[in-house]
């Protein structure tokens, strides 16, 4: 079993910043994907970018330039480094975790940003 704790998020003007952290803990292997979701009010959860356990990152196109996700293998983090924030940022943010067939989610971190 995993388990994920999303901490960071919070109230903050448009054009401000946030860092989100995702601690994980359990049976963690060595090859994982690790990403960020979110989920706004009455919409579909959507990737908002991932990581590979050797570092790769990948972005969707509406944070691409804004965001920056990076992880601490060695204290089994994940860190989303949101810069320039805009109102349809808002949502619950997401950690997730993919390792052998299964899937792993936080229990998510409120972000809002005010115009």
């Amino acid at each position: 079993q995993v388990q994920l704790v999303e901490s960071g998020g919070g109230l903050v003007q448009a054009g401000g910043s946030l860092r989100l952290s995702c601690a994980a803990s359990g049976s963690i292997f060595g090859l994982n994907l690790m990403g960020w979701y979110r989920q706004a009010p009455g919409k579909e959860r959507e990737l908002v970018a991932s990581i590979t356990s050797g570092g790769m990152p990948n972005y969707s196109d509406s944070v691409q330039a804004r965001f920056t996700i990076s992880r601490d293998n060695a204290k089994n983090t994940m860190y989303l480094q949101m810069n320039s924030l805009r109102p349809e940022d808002t949502a619950d943010y997401y950690c997730s975790l993919k390792q052998r067939g299964n899937a792993y989610w936080g229990q998510g971190t409120q972000v809002t940003v005010s115009s």
